[in-house]
């Protein structure tokens, strides 16, 4: 999977803006009307033959998959039901053939003279789509599901190895169209005895184009639900209700948030694996699978949302949201839609021995990085020392100062800092490599990024020599010191206070929640100025040495076995040089470094239910007894399957996010979108495998009988953290709301 991508990101952005504005100026949504006609649907046809569509995917320099499914999406977005689709499966199916038939039929295509209608028949996963039987060169039987108006050809999928080719004004052939989800556009296709050409499939595989052209209608499916979630956005800020625009309303923009997190993991899943395919990566079915899978449900739940955003108003046939609702529901459904996905993608997984997630290409510095440190730990965190770290309960493996001392003999612990303060520079998608296999090897945590960030940021050059170094060596950590009592999620309202005197700053006050409150340092938040407008301008942030006399540390252990700590400080004096950033600046300090840490934080926690998706599917695909594995009953299948697209929509989002770090600092919205993302899957990985594998799996570690020590337990407890931490999910979603979709504050 290439990291980096093939060369048609820029055309593809050309196509797409290029598209958009054609279909503009030349179609209203759906023509202006209801049913368009074939007259229509031809003439709009001919002119986007004109713009060089009708050739995509037949090989060459045509564009492929990626292109392809940049039309559809913007076909799916105008509501323009033009027979791409068609002619991309034509185009996929028969591009390698040199029988004169199929190489005039795919010419008269490409230059408009014929149109074509297609179908997988009797291999439609769907048992509905009908089939034909077909006896010397004549066809007989029954096709639904057939985008059919305006056709002059029909293709069809006679048995692996050929396509039919049916005139569609031949003798023997009949027309029905079709109204299906209360839209018009599909027809049942009836042949008695019609006259069929048999085209041979030269390199072809029938399982391969049906599954291109799952992609394909994904693309249009996504690109109206995309169209349709963003009319419900404007009509939110517009639409006015108790005084105020319902895009003010938590539950609006949370809905929108969610929407909005759906849609881009949608994208990005689709385009990976269109690019997959069109570099020749053998892992794109599997992507593709993923696209599908996810892609369906989504999709849907994001149409069934707008509307409700729309309320009455979206149930009019003419609002255009009608349209575009009844587009996703018709596409996602189709090939097998969903569940056929995930029956495929558990065959991978499951089936002979099963295949673990693929490996991402992290680029040539982040696979040799990899490497190297899985070199590395299997040196120096393996054999009786890991085993002996291992056997420990859970919260004394958090943290192992010595494994911390040792890593940092690599330099590791700096590998994305900059160089002048003692790092390595290394890229995003290096970062991404270091922290997988520190995941995989279960490796405990080590440095204090968020800090490290602020200081780099905001610390004072003798800050920057005096702490930096201490972190990069393993030998230092650094709490945060953030929420109180009354000030969780809304730090403005804290009240620690910090009051100068003299060469000091005097702290009291006291801080909850604290994690790592055994630290060396507090990286602490305390108000400066009572009496500042916002409050939020009264902060300033300061570095407190935990032996500092005054303060109180009361450890609580958590529910997922961790520890956290209410920590009080009482006249706590710290030298002036401790504050971080300017008196009063430090709400710039605290929003700055968490802002630049968010984007990978999403990562993190993915690259976790990663880690343990490869433990459940071991147990899964393993028999106890004479008991059958789970991973033959259809039910844990389906949940395994859901459970591995999810995942790589996850990742996915991390590279995201690692592309936009690499051009500067990941917008807040963003690593916002991947962290609630990723901290919910982790919540739904860990009651998925409490249903797979039943009461066993909810025995706690150091207990006789529990399943890997209580892992999958643990793993569920955990996860509240990660839906909390670094701000909870709730206010996440209106920053992504109002940062991501600039709806009112």
């Amino acid at each position: 999977m290439d990291a980096a991508g093939p060369p048609s990101d820029d055309i593809a952005k050309m196509l797409r803006d290029s598209l958009r504005g054609f279909l503009e100026a030349h179609w209203a949504a759906g023509g202006g009307k209801e049913r368009p006609s074939p007259d229509d649907i031809s003439a709009i046809w001919r002119k986007l033959i004109g713009q060089g569509v009708a050739a995509l995917g037949s090989g060459h320099d045509e564009g492929g998959l990626r292109e392809i499914r940049v039309v559809m999406e913007e076909l799916g977005r105008a509501a323009c039901p033009a027979p791409m689709w068609s002619a991309a499966v034509a185009n996929l199916a028969l591009s390698g053939s040199r029988t004169d038939a199929a190489v005039e039929l795919l010419e008269k295509l490409h230059a408009g003279t014929a149109v074509a209608a297609f179908s997988f028949g009797a291999r439609d996963p769907d048992e509905g789509a009908g089939l034909i039987r077909i006896d010397g060169s004549r066809a007989t039987g029954v096709l639904r599901f057939v985008e059919a108006a305006g056709a002059t050809y029909l293709l069809v999928a006679a048995d692996e190895a050929h396509l039919a080719l049916v005139r569609l004004d031949a003798s023997g052939i009949d027309l029905a169209p079709t109204r299906a989800m209360g839209a018009w556009g599909l027809c049942e296709v009836r042949l008695n005895s019609a006259p069929l050409t048999l085209l041979p499939l030269e390199g072809a595989n029938l399982d391969d184009i049906s599954l291109k052209a799952q992609v394909a209608l994904l693309g249009r499916a996504h690109g109206a639900a995309r169209r349709a979630f963003e009319l419900a956005t404007d009509y939110a800020k517009e639409r006015h209700q108790f005084g105020q625009p319902i895009a003010k309303f938590q539950a609006i923009q949370h809905k929108l948030a969610n929407g909005l997190i759906a849609l881009e993991g949608v994208s990005l899943i689709l385009d990976h694996a269109a690019r997959l395919h069109d570099t020749g990566d053998r892992n794109w079915r599997y992507f593709a699978d993923c696209a599908a899978a996810f892609g369906g449900d989504a999709l849907r739940r994001v149409s069934l949302e707008t509307q409700h955003i729309f309320g009455a108003i979206g149930y009019a046939e003419e609002h255009e949201a009608a349209q575009h609702f009844k587009r996703v529901h018709l596409d996602t459904v189709a090939l097998g839609g969903a569940p056929e996905a995930r029956r495929r993608l558990a065959s991978y997984l499951l089936d002979r021995g099963g295949a673990p997630l693929p490996q991402y290409d992290l680029g040539p510095a982040g696979n040799e990085l990899r490497e190297q440190v899985r070199r590395w730990l299997d040196q120096n965190w393996s054999g009786d020392r890991k085993a002996r770290f291992d056997e420990r309960p859970f919260e004394k493996r958090e943290f192992d100062a010595e494994f911390a001392r040792d890593i940092g003999k690599t330099g590791w612990i700096g590998l994305g800092w900059p160089k002048e303060f003692g790092g390595q520079g290394c890229s995003p998608l290096e970062q991404i490599a270091f922290m997988e296999t520190m995941e995989q090897s279960e490796a405990p945590r080590i440095g204090a990024s968020i800090q490290v960030n602020a200081l780099m940021m905001f610390g004072t050059p003798a800050q920057q020599q005096k702490y930096l170094p201490e972190i990069l060596r393993g030998e230092a950590m650094h709490g945060m010191g953030y929420s109180e009592p009354q000030a969780g999620s809304d730090l403005a309202a804290l009240r620690t206070s910090a009051v100068r005197d003299s060469e000091h700053w005097v702290i009291n006050g006291q801080k909850i929640w604290t994690t790592t409150w055994w630290g060396k340092y507090m990286f602490l938040a305390a108000r400066t100025d009572r009496n500042a407008k916002p409050p939020h301008a009264g902060i300033s942030m300061f570095i407190v040495p935990m032996n500092a006399p005054g303060i109180t540390i009361r450890p609580a252990r958590t529910m997922y076995d961790g520890t956290f700590a209410n920590i009080f400080y009482d006249d706590v004096r710290i030298p002036l040089e401790n504050i971080v950033g300017e008196v009063n600046g430090g709400w710039k300090v605290l929003t700055g470094a968490l802002a630049f840490e968010r984007g990978l934080v999403g990562g993190g926690i993915v690259l976790k239910v990663a880690h343990a998706f490869e433990q459940l599917r071991r147990h899964v695909m393993a028999a106890e007894g004479d008991r059958p594995p789970p991973g033959q009953d259809p039910i844990v299948r389906d949940k395994m399957a859901t459970l591995a697209c999810e995942i790589e929509v996850g990742r996915q989002l991390m590279m995201r996010c690692a592309e936009l770090a690499a051009d500067g600092v990941t917008p807040p919205e963003y690593g916002a979108i991947s962290k609630v993302y990723s901290g919910e899957l982790m919540e739904r990985f860990g009651e998925a495998a409490l249903d797979i594998l039943g009461m066993r799996a909810a025995i706690s570690e150091q207990m006789p009988g529990a399943i890997d020590n209580g892992r999958f337990e643990q793993n569920l407890r955990h996860s509240l953290m990660w839906v909390i931490s670094i701000g909870t999910n709730e206010i996440q979603r209106s920053l992504i709301a109002q940062r991501g979709l600039g709806l009112p504050r």
